[in-house]
């Protein structure tokens, strides 16, 4: 796979944009690649991976796509909504971008999902992996067997992966280990968020478990155990922030998984789905089960809050539960933008609580290949912007501030 980075270099210097794509798809069809799970939308006004652009998990359209502020979409990975292969990425819920590439979490799809009626299988489609694929859709790095449930270390089974966090850096371990196979690889680990397991792991680009947290098969609230954590984040202290989301709870655990903190916004949330580490040393939670965005202090005081259900439009009768938000991050203007699953929309709003941009339409799922300004989504799970990871995990040590 090196020559393809160089094939993509020579000619996107001497080959107008407008061309690129078909060239590209060549260019995998001479390498043996499939190309038809990904789509790059190479056109003079159209850039892949430009900051200021936003990566959306469209999670029952089985796919990622990166859009334009406008909602234009510029590259896709995944053929969409009927397609239950390991071409698509099935049930997406978390993606982010590390470098050029696009590391995503495949959690599948449970048996009778209203939302995703394709799928027919009385034991749902399943999916178990994080991918890290390069911009043409092929996967360079897997963990997890596809539609295979499981926790052993030695399969490098996953159950109902959903969220993945690259970590800066590598050790000298991965150092001294490195060979041709990850010479166009980022460094780093993989953070992830096992939540059929019950647990965080660590892995190295050798599929090994350097870490965990979480007792694997244990649904507790004791020492380190969870009940289905939603995400984690690794801090600038090293310690990891997870969303244990049925304990009602983000806890911040060190690495010999003492409990530090506990955030629980005075014991009001419930369904923590996700939490971040903010600037200002706030904590932002995902209030899912409340359709609330929470900002908290050091003593878990509610310092801001949004909540995603007052529009006369919100899906707020949907059996379960309201709109279900799933993802908040804060962003570098002071906007928060939202993954407002269940109202099959991304919202970003500003700090007086105003919606500024609008990915998707509320309370209306769809399946656009085009544009997603006016709809086309269909419970997204999570939305990044591209080059900003105030709040997150950056995924190169340059990144941090």
């Amino acid at each position: 796979m090196r020559s393809l980075a160089k094939w993509e270099r020579r000619f996107r210097s001497r080959i107008p944009m407008t061309q690129l794509a078909s060239v590209s798809a060549a260019l995998l069809f001479l390498l043996g690649l499939s190309a038809s799970a990904v789509e790059l939308r190479a056109r003079e006004h159209h850039e892949f991976n430009e900051p200021g652009n936003y990566l959306i998990a469209d999670q029952f359209n089985n796919r990622v796509i990166e859009v334009e502020p406008d909602g234009e979409i510029v590259w896709q990975f995944g053929k969409g909504p009927k397609d239950f292969t390991e071409a698509s990425i099935i049930g997406a819920n978390d993606a982010q971008r590390v470098g050029d590439f696009t590391l995503m979490a495949g959690t599948g799809i449970p048996a009778g999902q209203l939302e995703a009626p394709n799928c027919i299988s009385p034991t749902g489609c399943l999916d178990n992996r994080v991918i890290l694929v390069n911009r043409y859709g092929h996967i360079v790095w897997q963990y997890g067997q596809f539609g295979v449930s499981g926790s052993d270390p030695m399969l490098h089974l996953l159950n109902t992966p959903v969220q993945n966090t690259w970590l800066p850096g590598e050790d000298e371990h991965d150092r001294d280990k490195r060979d041709e196979r990850w010479s166009e690889l980022p460094r780093g680990h993989v953070l992830i968020t096992d939540q059929g397991n019950e647990r965080i792991i660590e892995v190295d680009l050798h599929k090994n478990i350097v870490w965990q947290y979480g007792t694997t098969g244990v649904i507790g609230n004791g020492p380190n155990q969870l009940s289905n954590p939603n995400s984690a984040e690794l801090l600038e202290n090293g310690h990891i922030l997870i969303a244990d989301e049925n304990n009602n709870r983000a806890i911040e655990v060190d690495r010999d998984l003492n409990i530090i903190h506990t955030y629980t916004a005075g014991g009001t949330v419930s369904g923590v789905a996700f939490a971040s580490r903010l600037e200002n040393g706030h904590t932002l939670l995902t209030d899912s089960n409340n359709s609330r965005i929470v900002e908290v202090d050091g003593d878990d005081e509610v310092v801001w809050q949004y909540f995603t259900n007052t529009d006369p439009s919100s899906n707020n009768k949907r059996p379960g539960g309201g709109p279900l938000p799933t993802r908040a991050v804060r962003l570098k203007n002071g906007d928060t933008l939202i993954s407002d699953q269940y109202n099959h929309r991304v919202i970003e709003v500003d700090k007086d609580k105003e919606i500024v941009r609008t990915f998707g339409k509320i309370n209306m799922l769809g399946y656009n290949t085009d544009n997603v300004s006016g709809g086309g989504l269909n419970s997204p799970y999570d939305s990044k912007a591209i080059g900003d990871y105030t709040g997150l995990t950056p995924p190169f040590s340059e990144h941090r501030r």
